[in-house]
C-alpha cells in the first residue's frame, strides 16, 4: 500500500531539507511541498523603502505634493503575508512509513500525519 504523510515546518528551507534528508534513506514515490508564495514577496520589502504621498493645498497655479520616505518594518507587512509556514507531502511504501516519520519529526517537522492513499 501507498501512504502520503504531510509534516509543517516554519520556512520552506526547513521543508526543502526534511524531502532531501527522506529521498537519502528511503525510496519515494512522490514529493512535493506547498508554502504561502506571497511571503516570498514580504521577505524582499524587508529591506526596502515606503514612500508615503503626502497632498497639500492646491495654489492658483500648481499642485505641490511632499513624498515621505521611510523604512519598511514588520508592521508594513500584513501577518499573513509573512508567514512562511510550509507543508511537505510524501509518498512512500508502508514498510517505509515508520522511517520516513522519524526522518521528519527529527528535521523539524509538526502536525506528521499519514493518510492511505489509492
Amino acid at each position: 500500500m501507498i501512504t502520503r504523510v504531510s509534516a509543517e515546518f516554519e520556512t520552506p528551507e526547513l521543508a526543502e531539507n526534511a524531502i532531501y534528508r527522506v529521498r537519502e534513506k528511503v525510496p519515494v514515490r512522490s514529493a512535493n511541498m506547498v508554502y504561502n508564495k506571497s511571503s516570498d514577496e514580504a521577505v524582499k520589502l524587508r529591506n526596502g523603502t515606503v514612500w508615503t504621498l503626502l497632498p497639500t493645498a492646491v495654489t492658483s497655479y500648481n499642485y505641490a505634493t511632499g513624498l515621505l520616505e521611510s523604512p519598511a518594518t514588520e508592521d508594513v507587512i500584513p501577518e499573513p503575508e509573512r508567514r512562511r509556514n510550509t507543508t511537505a507531502y510524501i509518498m512512500c511504501e508502508d514498510e517505509n512509513l515508520d522511517t520516513v516519520k522519524s526522518v521528519l519529526n527529527s528535521m523539524g517537522g509538526l502536525n506528521i500525519r499519514e493518510r492511505l492513499s489509492r
